[in-house]
């Protein structure tokens, strides 16, 4: 794999930067709402995954829009989510998604989000809503996924990830995040990042879908500043894998990890982060 000396490294000092703290005047609005259409009936429990993500982040509220089965899922691990459509900051859409057989919620949710003007964080099933979209997008494929919507080559994209992903934003306009050991980070504007905290342990099912909550939760308490530059996008989107990838680290302590406990260790993650050196 080619290292591009290009992409600055993103460090866990540079993340604790783009970590919202709510102050004593906060509340749940002003802390950031997410809106989530994710999950299907295949596998509801991406859903779950980017919903305990996003939670164990930080955020005021969480929406959860996405289809029936998943729906009751959500709720039985997150009571206190939302299934109700009201205001948002921000959308992450598309985790465990066939884009090929959409059911009515998620195509409903999938409308809404790409007309909301909001900041967008769009995963597996919804990349192609970048074609729709009237707001800030981040899009974060894998390395098959990215191959499969560019029209390129999966080794080709695997061979030169940082390549890949700034070819997508040049050609496609939005940033991209590139997952793998090494997550690769670029925007239209020129910005190019990359973050490297993640064990190779972390190369399991469900991981993307728990980065994506990571995200989706940083850029809406972090909304106000994408909508002054849409730049801020690939700064947090170059947090959440240093999260995520520290937080597997965390749980891993050298061997096996699992994407809930990866999640359990967020909290304890971010904390670290922001405690003063």
């Amino acid at each position: 794999m080619t290292i591009d000396t290009r992409f600055a490294d993103w460090t866990p000092s540079d993340a604790s930067d783009w970590i919202a703290v709510p102050s004593e005047n906060d509340d749940k609005y002003s802390r950031g709402v997410l809106g989530v259409v994710t999950g299907s009936s295949a596998y509801p429990g991406a859903a779950v995954l980017g919903v305990e993500a996003a939670l164990h982040t930080g955020v005021g509220m969480l929406r959860y829009l996405g289809p029936a089965r998943a729906s009751d899922f959500v709720l039985h691990r997150r009571p206190e989510a939302v299934t109700s459509p009201g205001r948002v900051q921000a959308w992450l859409l598309g985790s465990g998604v066939d884009p090929d057989h959409l059911d009515d919620e998620t195509r409903d949710g999938f409308a809404t989000g790409a007309s909301s003007g909001l900041p967008l964080v769009l995963d597996a099933g919804a990349l192609a809503l970048r074609e729709q979209a009237t707001g800030p997008v981040v899009l974060t494929p894998h390395f098959r996924e990215l191959a499969r919507a560019s029209g390129r080559e999966v080794d080709d994209v695997a061979a030169d990830p940082a390549g890949a992903a700034e070819r997508a934003a040049g050609e496609w306009g939005c940033t991209v995040l590139v997952k793998g050991h090494r997550t690769y980070v670029a925007s239209p504007g020129g910005t190019r990042l990359v973050a490297a905290s993640a064990p190779s342990w972390l190369a399991t099912a469900g991981a993307g879908d728990a980065l994506g909550g990571v995200l989706g939760a940083l850029v809406a308490t972090h909304a106000d500043e994408v909508a002054e530059d849409e730049e801020a996008l690939a700064r947090l989107a170059a947090t959440a894998a240093v999260v995520h990838g520290l937080a597997a680290s965390r749980a891993s302590a050298g061997g096996p990890v699992t994407v809930l406990g990866l999640i359990d260790a967020l909290p304890a993650t971010i904390a670290e982060l922001l405690s003063p050196a």
